[in-house]
């Protein structure tokens, strides 16, 4: 068994005996463009949404140094027409980029390593073939294919790891490697494939991919992969099962990314930390990238603090994806951070609307930490002020809240334009933030005949009335009440039953005040039909 060629099928045996959910459809998407024009992939997902586990099933089905038939069988891919097509057919070259920058650290002559390693060990697979004194990996694999007759099939693991690490000054070299791979005159000659995967997406020079043959499936571009990467609902909800977990503190926790068609996407990494553990915790978040990216949070950079602000509070952020050179270290503007926390798995992007928000309470709490971090004062001030104004909420105590109220809308007005009724939304849902830890925190929920401003529903696990909020701008409270009750909005808390505290407030545009009124009812009381 070789370290780049012919590793066999160990390592995807191992992935089967662990939880595996069954991604082998993917080989249907890679065979499919076998030996064509389109046999170049790079697929980009963040860090452990399945990425690795991908290349080593895709090397156990083409690798022709085993026999991985018995791995297969019972698998989805078994049942396809094509599946004995290409079972166990090609030489497989497998290039985990991250083992070379482990094994060579900060070595000037990284990329000339890996093609002196590479090259060694084809060598001494074949043994018939020789090199020049100016040959290189090319022209050795030339070679090869001409004694062979068989084209290889290239698997690349952790493309942009030199490009993340921060191996600069040979992020240039590396690329002209990669191009002399894939992009000469010879490349359709040995490769009847080649699949990459990373975190980046390929480089771009200017607007120029530096690999343009390839098509790229992105956190932000999935297409038909999105399903391959990541576990779907129906996914995690079998997995909840199987281990008696709560498949909706499950979601709540780590679901949340929108890729492509699918909507509801959760990271595998901590949705299976947390069956191991049968313990809901943040396991994936803190990242070496993430902190790097403090610094931007930190300086406010190019308005970056609105936007953040923005998210914490569910509100969609715009992103203008396209300028982006697909580089860690080359940042112009806040929507490259915002690209980039993206790619990283820190923002889910909504590819329709070009539009990022935070996807679960995995992610929220990072975000919370870099705030708190950042000496936004006004910000964390209101954060802080949260729980209190629940409580007073919960107490009946409208005077207090409409005065904290008062006091959370002047803090964060430098922050947000608040000049209408929508605004004012944002300010409650950055006062009510850290009910989420006992609340599912809705804005502008379909309800009855209309729209309940904000509703906060109980989490399953949580003894705790539910509340619907009504906002007004320039009328009174008391509208807001009636409003609540003409409009039937409790209907918007569908299978929820018990206590329900209705919560009127009003922004009076001239005094800069807010008026409250509370009442408690029931979800079944006369008092919530129309």
């Amino acid at each position: 068994m070789g370290n780049f060629i012919d590793k066999g099928s160990d390592g995807f045996s191992s992935v089967l005996n662990s939880n595996f959910v069954d991604k082998s459809l993917l080989i249907e998407e890679v065979n499919a463009v076998m030996l064509t024009e389109n046999r170049y992939l790079c697929v980009t997902r963040a860090r452990r949404f399945g990425k690795s586990v991908a290349v080593k099933m895709l090397n156990a089905y083409y690798d022709r140094s085993c026999d991985s038939r018995p791995l297969f069988e019972g698998l989805k891919i078994s049942s396809k027409p094509d599946f004995e097509k290409h079972l166990n057919h090609f030489p497989v070259l497998y290039l985990d980029m991250t083992d070379f920058v482990t094994k060579y650290g900060d070595d000037v002559n990284l990329v000339k390593r890996i093609k002196q390693d590479v090259c060694e060990e084809l060598l001494s697979v074949y043994e018939g073939v020789s090199m020049g004194a100016n040959d290189d990996l090319m022209d050795l694999l030339v070679s090869i294919v001409d004694h062979t007759g068989e084209k290889f099939v290239c698997l690349i693991d952790e493309w942009d790891a030199l490009c993340r690490e921060g191996y600069e000054e040979l992020v240039d070299e590396y690329v002209v490697f990669l191009r002399r791979l894939f992009k000469g005159s010879k490349t359709e000659y040995v490769f009847a494939c080649a699949y990459m995967t990373g975190i980046l997406p390929i480089k771009r020079y200017n607007t120029q991919s530096a690999l343009n043959n390839f098509d790229e499936y992105t956190m932000l571009s999935p297409a038909q992969l999105a399903p391959y990467f990541g576990f779907t609902e129906g996914e995690v909800r079998d997995l909840c099962e199987k281990a008696g977990m709560d498949a909706d503190l499950m979601k709540r926790w780590y679901d949340g990314y929108e890729l492509g068609s699918e909507k509801a996407m959760y990271n595998p990494f901590a949705v299976m930390r947390a069956l191991k553990r049968k313990s809901f915790s943040s396991y994936w978040a803190s990242t070496n990238a993430f902190e790097s990216l403090r610094m931007y949070i930190t300086m406010n950079f190019d308005g970056l603090k609105d936007d953040i602000v923005s998210a914490l509070n569910d509100i969609p952020v715009k992103v203008n994806s396209l300028r982006f050179s697909n580089d860690m270290h080359k940042v112009d503007c806040k929507d490259d951070v915002l690209t980039l926390l993206c790619h990283l798995g820190y923002l889910s992007f909504n590819d329709e609307t070009k539009c990022a928000c935070i996807p679960n309470y995995e992610i929220r709490q990072e975000f919370e930490a870099a705030i708190a971090d950042t000496g936004w004062t006004e910000v964390t001030d209101a954060l802080e002020q949260s729980d209190y104004l629940l409580s007073c909420v919960l107490k009946g105590e409208a005077e207090i809240v409409a005065s904290s109220v008062d006091k959370i809308h002047e803090q964060n007005t430098s922050i947000l334009q608040y000049n209408d009724e929508n605004s004012l939304a944002c300010v409650l849902s950055l006062a009510f933030y850290t009910s989420r830890s006992r609340y599912q925190m809705i804005r502008e929920l379909p309800a009855g005949r209309g729209f309940a401003d904000l509703v906060l529903v109980p989490h399953r696990n949580q003894d705790a009335p539910a509340i619907v909020l009504e906002l007004k701008w320039d009328a009174d409270a008391r509208s807001a009440i009636s409003q609540i009750k003409r409009q039937n909005y409790g209907t918007a808390l569908k299978s929820y039953f018990g206590e329900v505290i209705l919560v009127g407030i009003n922004y009076d545009r001239n005094t800069k005040k807010h008026s409250c009124i509370i009442e408690k009812t029931t979800k079944d009381s006369a008092d919530l039909k129309a």
